[in-house]
């Protein structure tokens, strides 16, 4: 699917490396650059895809995703706030179904860097009381920095819903996370040994968990580093076979290639003061597996 968003034809050459394109209804900024390829939509803020040169794309996503106004998208790194989950409506909160606007950018040999932002208006307003400025950041080279940051004055949750693509589910495993962890399907609390593995439906909110996760893929033959930065929590999904086929937007078979492992602030609340922004943000590495 990614493949698809880089034959794209180009609408605006914004620099050298920078584009807008469109993929059926949603405007998408592409990166084209000899270090790295990334697409971001302007809705959402939502990154489609970052590839280091020589290396396969970091981030799954969906090949029945609809690209539609106002409806999310499915994979990539979704921006969920102000609220996680089932909290408000819509879920995962209406950033990412909301019009962003490319407020800056920049280029040089390393990579490129990209900044989003939205601003209350009257759909905010329909969800949601409070004014806001959100700013999203990303820095898209070999690495991959993605930083939000929020202005204003309000409580709130958030997650960076990051899809990661894998070669096989069931040959994968995933570590940092910590002990502690919620367990949404099946309702309670448990503790994490060793590291976490895959064989049935999986979601799980880790309270404890360490400054970055591994995710370790022996049939891609690569480890992805995922390190979290001013997070309380990780959550781990995979939706298995049971839940992939009841979702209108992700193949039947589409739980094989891909992890979520996400850098949240759900189990207690952020603070955005007038003088002080707060900010949520991850930096992903990929490397052969040794």
């Amino acid at each position: 699917m990614s493949e698809k968003i880089f034959t794209l034809p180009v609408q605006e050459q914004i620099t050298p490396y920078i584009s807008q394109r469109q993929i059926d209804e949603l405007p998408v900024v592409v990166v084209n650059h000899p270090k790295v390829r990334a697409a971001v939509t302007l809705q959402g803020a939502h990154l489609l895809s970052w590839q280091p040169s020589g290396e396969k794309p970091v981030l799954w996503l969906s090949s029945e995703t609809a690209f539609k106004n106002g409806v999310a998208i499915r994979g990539g790194i979704p921006i969920c706030w102000p609220w996680f989950g089932p909290a408000g409506q819509p879920a995962h909160g209406f950033a990412r179904n909301l019009p962003w606007t490319l407020t800056a950018h920049d280029e040089d040999e390393s990579g490129v860097i990209l900044t989003f932002t939205l601003e209350q208006s009257a759909e905010s307003k329909k969800h949601w009381p409070h004014d806001f400025c959100l700013i999203a950041r990303f820095k898209l080279g070999e690495v991959c920095e993605m930083e939000l940051e929020s202005h204003g004055e309000y409580e709130y949750a958030a997650a960076l819903h990051t899809y990661f693509n894998i070669g096989d589910i069931t040959q994968i495993d995933v570590s940092g996370l910590g002990s502690p962890y919620i367990d949404k399907v099946n309702p309670g609390t448990g503790e994490q040994q060793g590291n976490l593995t895959f064989a049935t439906r999986t979601d799980r909110i880790y309270t404890k968990p360490e400054p970055f996760s591994v995710i370790t893929d022996k049939a891609l033959q690569r480890v992805i580093e995922v390190h979290h930065h001013n997070n309380t929590d990780v959550v781990a999904w995979n939706p298995w076979s049971e839940l992939s086929v009841s979702m209108a937007d992700m193949p039947n078979d589409g739980y094989k290639t891909m992890v979520c492992v996400e850098t949240a602030h759900v189990t207690s609340p952020m603070k955005a003061s007038a003088n002080t922004p707060s900010r949520l943000s991850v930096t992903l590495r990929a490397r052969p597996l040794r």
